[in-house]
C-alpha cells in the first residue's frame, strides 16, 4: 500500500465509500470524517497527505475548516481538493481564494479525481519535472528535456516543452491562458495571453507526427483556455 494518506471530509456516506473503494483501488490509504471538528482532530493526529473536502458540512462549511488549516503553520501547505455540487463561479473563486488547491464538482469522475489528486501531490512535494511521465504513446523525458511517441523521438521547442510537460504534471485540469503563462513562462515576466495560443498550436502540430497524432490531447476549453486529457486513449 501507498503511504500516502488522503483525508476525505464528508457528510454523506455514500460518497465517502464510493471515494474510499476508488481510492483505495488506486493504492492510497483513506481515513474519512463527517463534520470539520472530526476533519480537524485527524488532520493533527494523523497528518494526512491531503484532504478531500466537502463545502457544505454540519457544524460549520468546509470554508472554515480550509481557513483554520491555512491560518496555521504545521498545516498551511496541506494540499486541499474542494468537492462540492457549488459549481457557480463566485463559488469556485471563493474556494480558489480561500486556499483551496483545486476545485472538483459533484458528480465527477473518480478517474479524473485520481488524475488530480496524483498531480496535486507531485507538486505539492516537488517531484515530476525530473522525471519520466508518460501518457498512453507519449513520454516525456524530464530529465533530458526529449518527448517520444511511440518511441520516436519528436521535434519540440524549448517553451513547447515547458509547456508539454506542465500540462502532463497536471492532467485533467483547464488553465486559463493567465494561470499558463504564470506557470510556465513566470509570474514576473509579461506576454501577452495571445502568445499563449501561438505556442498551443505549435505543441499541437509537434504532436502530430507518422507515429501518431496525440495533438488531441492538448483541448481547447471554451471560456476557460486549455487542459490536457488521456482520457480517450488507452
Amino acid at each position: 500500500m501507498s503511504t500516502q494518506t488522503l483525508l476525505i471530509v464528508d457528510d454523506e456516506s455514500a460518497i465517502r465509500d464510493m471515494l474510499r473503494m476508488a481510492l483505495e483501488a488506486a493504492d492510497f490509504r483513506c481515513i474519512e470524517a463527517e463534520d470539520i471538528q472530526e476533519a480537524y482532530r485527524l488532520v493533527v493526529d494523523e497528518r494526512p497527505s491531503l484532504v478531500l473536502l466537502d463545502w457544505m458540512l454540519p457544524g460549520g462549511s468546509g470554508l472554515e475548516l480550509m481557513r483554520r488549516l491555512k491560518r496555521e503553520d504545521l498545516t498551511r501547505t496541506m494540499p486541499i481538493i474542494m468537492l462540492t455540487a457549488k459549481t457557480a463561479e463566485d463559488n469556485v473563486i471563493q474556494g480558489l481564494e480561500v486556499g483551496a488547491d483545486d476545485y472538483i464538482s459533484k458528480p465527477f469522475a473518480p478517474r479524473e479525481l485520481i488524475a488530480r489528486i496524483r498531480a496535486l501531490l507531485r507538486r505539492a512535494s516537488g517531484a515530476g519535472e525530473g522525471e519520466k511521465i508518460q501518457f498512453a504513446e507519449l513520454l516525456l523525458d524530464g530529465g533530458s528535456k526529449r518527448v517520444f511517441i511511440k518511441g520516436q523521438p519528436l521535434v519540440i521547442g524549448a517553451t513547447e516543452f515547458k509547456l508539454l510537460q506542465f500540462f502532463m504534471l497536471n492532467p485533467e485540469r483547464a488553465y486559463s491562458r493567465s494561470q499558463l503563462l504564470d506557470q510556465v513562462w513566470g509570474a514576473n515576466v509579461y506576454v501577452e495571453e495571445r502568445t499563449v495560443d501561438v505556442h498551443i498550436r505549435r505543441l499541437r502540430v509537434a504532436l502530430q507526427v507518422p507515429q501518431g497524432d496525440n495533438s488531441n490531447m492538448i483541448q481547447t476549453v471554451r471560456g476557460t483556455g486549455y487542459r490536457f486529457s488521456a482520457q480517450d486513449y488507452s
